[in-house]
C-alpha cells in the first residue's frame, strides 16, 4: 500500500494504480430493484456481498455491468435509492431514511460502496454502521462542503434546481443534466446508457432526490474520516482531476486516525463515472478485499 505521499504523487502524474485483484469462480450475482421496500435474499444467506449505491439521476441499474463482473461468488445489491428509479415516490427522501433502507436490505456483514452522491450516502452509512460494513469502497465521492458559506449557497442552488426540474419533463432534464461539465464527454456508448438510465426516472422524485440529498442537503464528514473502523478504497478516473484531488485529501484524513486504512486505484483513461466506464476494473476492486 502506497503512503499518502506517494498518492499525491501519483496524482499528479496522472498515473494508474495497477492493483486488479483477481480471484476465479463464477459470478453469482442479483439485483434488486427497490432496496427501500424488499428484503433480499442474501440478507439470510451466509456468503461475501455488497451493497452498491448509484449517482443522481441513476438507478441501481447503472451497476449492471459491475454486477455482472463480480467473481468469487460474491452478489450484489444494488437498489433504487429513495427519488429514483422505483423508489421515486418513496417518502420522506432523506439521508436517515435512506441509511435506514440500507440497513435493513443489507445482510450482516457487507462490504458498502457507493459512487458520486450514492458515495456520499455510502460513507454515512458506513460512520452510522460500523461493525457490519466490512470494506468501504468510494467511486469519485466527497465527504461533503466543509466551508457553511459554500454549503449554504450549493443548497440554495439545488433548491432553484429542483423548482427548475419540478417544471421540466425527465426527458428535457436528462439531456440538460448530461451537459454537467464533471460527467460530461464520456464515450458515446456510455452516453446513450446513461440517458437510457436516467429515463427511469421522475421529475418529482428527482426534485426530492436533490433537496433531501443533495450536496448541500448532507453534513460533511471530513472530521469523522479518521474514525471509520473498516478498510477504505477510494476510486478515481484519471481524468476526473477534481475528485482525484478530494480522495488524495480524504486519504490524508483517513490514516490521521488510529484505525486508518486506505487505498487509492486511478484508473487510467477514466472520467468521473468509472464504473461505468471501467466496470471490470470497479468490480475487481470490489472483489478484492
Amino acid at each position: 500500500m502506497c503512503s499518502v505521499g506517494e498518492l499525491e504523487q501519483l496524482l499528479e502524474l496522472s498515473l494508474a494504480i495497477d492493483q486488479i485483484l483477481r480471484s476465479d469462480g463464477t459470478a453469482v450475482s442479483e439485483w434488486v430493484g427497490d432496496g427501500s421496500m424488499i428484503q433480499s435474499q442474501m440478507a439470510t444467506e451466509n456468503r461475501a456481498s455488497c451493497v452498491l449505491l448509484h449517482g443522481f439521476t441513476h438507478t441501481g441499474a447503472s451497476w449492471d455491468r459491475v454486477v455482472a463482473a463480480l467473481k468469487g461468488g460474491r452478489r450484489a445489491i444494488a437498489p433504487d435509492i429513495r427519488g429514483h428509479g422505483s423508489a421515486a415516490d418513496a417518502v420522506p427522501v432523506s439521508l436517515d431514511a435512506v441509511v435506514e433502507d440500507v440497513s435493513r436490505l443489507a445482510p450482516e456483514r457487507f462490504t458498502l460502496a457507493g459512487y458520486s452522491m450514492g458515495g456520499r450516502i455510502a460513507l454515512h452509512a458506513a460512520l452510522a454502521l460500523p461493525h457490519r460494513v466490512q470494506r468501504l469502497v468510494l467511486v469519485g465521492a466527497s465527504p461533503g462542503l466543509a466551508d457553511p458559506a459554500e454549503r449554504a449557497a450549493r443548497r440554495e442552488a439545488d433548491e432553484r434546481l429542483a423548482d427548475q426540474v419540478e417544471q421540466m419533463t425527465i426527458e428535457q432534464f436528462a439531456t440538460s443534466w448530461a451537459t454537467t461539465p464533471v460527467i460530461a464527454q464520456q464515450p458515446p456508448a456510455i452516453t446513450v446508457a446513461v440517458h437510457a438510465d436516467r429515463l427511469r426516472n421522475t421529475s418529482a422524485g428527482l426534485a426530492r432526490a436533490l433537496r433531501g440529498l443533495g450536496t448541500g442537503a448532507l453534513a460533511p464528514v471530513w472530521d469523522r474520516l479518521g474514525g471509520l473502523r473498516m478498510p477504505v478504497t477510494l476510486v478515481v478516473g484519471e481524468r476526473d482531476r477534481k475528485f482525484a484531488a478530494i480522495a488524495a485529501q480524504v486519504a490524508r484524513a483517513i490514516t490521521a486516525g488510529e484505525l486508518g486504512e486506505v487505498e487509492l486505484v486511478v484508473v487510467t483513461g477514466a472520467g468521473h463515472a468509472v464504473h461505468l466506464e471501467a466496470p471490470e476494473r470497479v468490480a475487481a476492486v470490489i472483489a478484492g478485499g
